[in-house]
């Protein structure tokens, strides 16, 4: 017979969290769900009472995420899988964005990210096990016109999460950065904070627009199985794309950045070191 798993998921009440934590729940699991706005869950924790635990938090206060934690590792008495998920999108360009802009936007996506690593490791350490699955995307390999901050934030956290990877492995916890495609989650209406556009961009924003088109994105409960995979893996990898299309768009990105190396080796090589 298969334990159930604990699950520790922010952002758990839209968009990729959300569909995370139904997933959970309809294969047994038991999760603790936080987030700011609990209301979205409200049909999952009737149909769930006992297998779904609700906290509020705003991840960027790091003091109430460390009480946040605690609660959660009290609440089943362990911790399996702890999935950063919680993040939101800075849309405009670097120019237009304001300080505080900035600093909100990062003190989410990725300071916040860095409270909960913080918190939760001690609690795996203790017990010797879980994973750490951090949600980046497969825009973090390569930056991005208007949606820069959102880049930055999420390269930070892999960098971050790699580093943390190597040293929380020899305590029994696996980190993985898991890279998600395009998903019609509310990233774009409830999620997104826009600056005051400048009328020298205008031209620019048409031209992403066409770029992007309408297309939403897959719903987010289809990346919900491969979550669910990865987390049963008994040695996971470190990083995952997460959709097909995605995993070709990615290798074109890194296979343009080695040819501009390439391209310009000759002059890379004229320094030592």
């Amino acid at each position: 017979m298969t334990t159930a798993k604990v699950w520790f998921i922010t952002g758990a009440s839209r968009g990729l969290g959300k569909a995370f934590t139904q997933a959970a729940l309809e294969a047994g699991d038991r999760v603790v769900a936080a987030a700011r706005n609990l209301e979205p869950l409200a049909t999952l924790a009737a149909e769930y009472p006992h297998e779904l635990v609700q906290i509020p938090l705003d991840v960027s206060d790091r003091k109430a995420v460390f009480a946040a934690v605690d609660k959660a590792a009290a609440a089943f008495g362990k911790l399996d899988v702890v999935v950063n998920n919680a993040g939101g999108l800075l849309y405009g360009m670097v120019e237009e964005a304001t300080e505080e802009q900035i600093r909100g936007h990062l003190d989410v996506n990725f300071f916040g990210a860095v409270w909960v690593a913080q918190a939760v490791v001690p609690h795996l350490r203790e017990q010797g096990s879980g994973r750490i699955l951090q949600i980046t995307s497969m825009g973090g390999a390569g930056g991005m016109a208007s949606v820069g901050f959102y880049g930055a934030g999420k390269v930070a956290l892999d960098s971050f999460s790699t580093a943390l990877a190597m040293e929380v492995k020899r305590f029994g916890i696996n980190v993985t950065v898991v890279e998600m495609g395009g998903y019609s989650t509310e990233l774009f209406s409830t999620g997104t904070t826009a600056t005051e556009a400048l009328p020298h961009y205008e031209t620019l924003r048409a031209e992403l627009a066409e770029m992007w088109g309408d297309d939403a994105g897959p719903d987010p409960s289809t990346a919900a199985p491969v979550i669910m995979k990865l987390a049963k893996l008994p040695d996971p990898p470190q990083r995952l794309i997460v959709g097909s299309e995605s995993f070709d768009q990615v290798q074109e990105l890194l296979q343009a950045r080695t040819d501009v190396y390439r391209t310009w080796e000759d002059l890379s090589r004229m320094a030592p070191g």
